[in-house]
């Protein structure tokens, strides 16, 4: 058969199987999903079918909707591989969301940056912090895959050109100047230093103001094309095409004003991101998040790869999940202060991963809370991500201001300090550097309601994924030749976001699996 030739009913040889049942049951359910689905942009991505295509304009073996880390990743490990592959961007510029962040990648088991600092650690230290850390929702087949491979990754960035320096920063923030490790997430907070040995794994490359992900894929960019990876600007992906079976055949574009088809040998791989920017599927999957500002991501955040993915039948997972980021420090010095519900109730460690305590306060307080400090340990300006709530010369004054269950703040405040004065915490274990009584007025309470304060959100709901990056479908099952990767997928972060780097990780190592899987399909 030619490139250019088609299928049709009369020729095309007939499913007898129960998978091919399921995957024509898909495809039925696919064209509701477009003709019913209250999603404004769910027609758009209605997966074509092949027959109705005259022919290819073009093929590939690998194509690629996306050009973050994800979607890099996956071009470089393809030419690695001897697979061709061509990478599509809807916008002029490259790098999407990853290129946007910090470029920290979550990395340990004892990488040589690790050692060359002075650290120990261990593949089962990581592995136990990432499953304790992440709860109910642990992808553990995920996470014992990502911690066995984190130094085959570091090894992998470092041949790509990604430069890291011999230099450790203290801070619980990503360093402002050039350091390239340190601690990124909750490895230190109760109870996981009891559960597992900390260690910093806040890989980034060296840069200033925290501009390390611009730096990141410049270099794997780059990378990329010295390899041979095509990639293509103001390419917009509009729907997948499937073959008679429901295997995936390539994807329908529009480029310059016209529409193309492009036949994908192997498989497509859709990395474009999550839905943060999607008023419609946020309100529908995680009305949480639709309350915070800012939704941090680049612009090309709308779901539209996780739209197109449900559509060739691919099942989601977790798609209420996002991390709401509430970044009460820098300063370190506010930490001392204590973090309280609607009534007045300490409520976290406020030591605690900023995704950790936005998670607190969004999810599990209604939004509803403040943060409480004293003369010692305020702000030393007026700071953009907190607003004052109310302050008083007593403790009792600022209850009444808040409207709190009489005696309840005093009440709390006073069992704090009485056991801070000790270097103790005997409530959520607040780290003893991070504990002082709050003594000397004025007192100030800061508004933590997401309508208030800054709440930096990202969604981790996405597709399905085998551990190889398959599009799964709702009888647990791959769709030949479709994988994600990044936040297009369900992958190792969930929430609460306990770690820095795990997002920019999960893209760059299950979308090389992709490309490797993909590469070795039988075509």
């Amino acid at each position: 058969m030619s490139l250019d030739s088609k299928p049709t009913p009369d020729t095309a040889a007939p499913l007898s199987t129960e998978v091919g049942k399921r995957r024509r049951f898909l495809q039925a359910g696919a064209g509701l999903l477009a003709a019913g689905s209250s999603l404004s942009s769910s027609a758009a991505t209605a997966a074509l079918r092949r027959q109705d295509i005259k022919q290819w304009d073009e093929e590939t073996d690998l194509l690629i909707m996306g050009s973050g880390i994800g979607g890099i990743a996956a071009a470089i490990e393809a030419r690695r591989q001897g697979q061709r592959a061509l990478v599509l961007e809807k916008f002029h510029v490259l790098g999407g969301s990853s290129a946007l962040s910090g470029g920290v990648c979550y990395l340990g088991g004892g990488t040589p940056l690790q050692k060359a600092l002075g650290f120990e650690d261990s593949v089962e230290a990581m592995r136990d912090f990432m499953l304790a850390a992440s709860g109910l929702h642990a992808p553990k087949e995920k996470i014992a895959q990502y911690c066995e491979g984190s130094l085959a990754l570091f090894d992998w960035l470092v041949d790509n050109g990604v430069r890291y320096a011999q230099q450790f920063s203290a801070e619980k923030e990503l360093s402002q100047k050039a350091a390239s490790l340190y601690y990124c997430g909750g490895e230190k907070n109760a109870p996981f230093r009891t559960l597992a040995r900390p260690a910093p794994r806040g890989h980034v490359p060296p840069a200033e103001n925290q501009t390390g992900g611009r730096e990141l894929m410049r270099v794997l960019t780059a990378s990329a094309r010295q390899l041979g990876v095509q990639i293509r600007t103001e390419v917009e992906v509009r729907q997948l095409v499937l073959e008679s079976d429901g295997s995936v055949a390539g994807l329908r574009v529009s480029q310059a004003g016209r529409m193309r088809h492009i036949r994908a040998r192997r498989g497509v791989v859709l990395a474009a991101g999550g839905f943060i920017h999607n008023d419609e599927m946020l309100a529908l999957f995680a009305p949480e998040l639709n309350r915070c500002r800012p939704r941090w991501g680049h612009a090309g955040h709308q779901g539209i790869g996780i739209l197109m993915g449900m559509a060739a039948g691919g099942r989601t997972l977790r798609m209420d999940h996002g991390f709401a980021v509430l970044p009460l420090y820098p300063p370190e010095s506010v930490l001392k202060g204590v973090v309280v519900n609607e009534k007045g109730q300490r409520c976290i460690a406020e030591d605690s991963y900023y995704g950790v305590i936005g998670h607190e306060m969004l999810y599990r307080q209604a939004g509803r809370g403040s943060l409480i400090v004293d003369a010692d340990c305020d702000y030393s300006a007026t700071d953009y991500r907190v607003v004052v709530q109310a302050r008083d010369e007593s403790l009792s004054g600022l209850a009444r201001q808040l409207n709190l269950p009489e005696g309840m703040l005093e009440q709390t405040v006073a069992y704090y300090n009485s056991h801070a004065a000790q270097g103790r915490d005997p409530l959520f274990g607040k780290q003893a550097e991070y504990l002082a009584p709050l003594l000397k007025p004025p007192f100030t309470a800061y508004d933590l309601s997401p309508e208030k304060a800054f709440y930096a959100t990202q969604t981790f709901g996405g597709l399905d994924t085998t551990v190889d990056g398959e599009v799964i479908n709702a009888w647990g099952e791959a769709i030949p030749g479709l994988y994600a990767a990044g936040r297009c997928s369900a992958g190792l972060p969930v929430a609460p976001y306990y770690a820095s780097g795990l997002s920019i990780g999960d893209g760059c190592f299950f979308g090389r699996r992709a490309a490797t899987h993909a590469a070795r399909r039988k075509v």
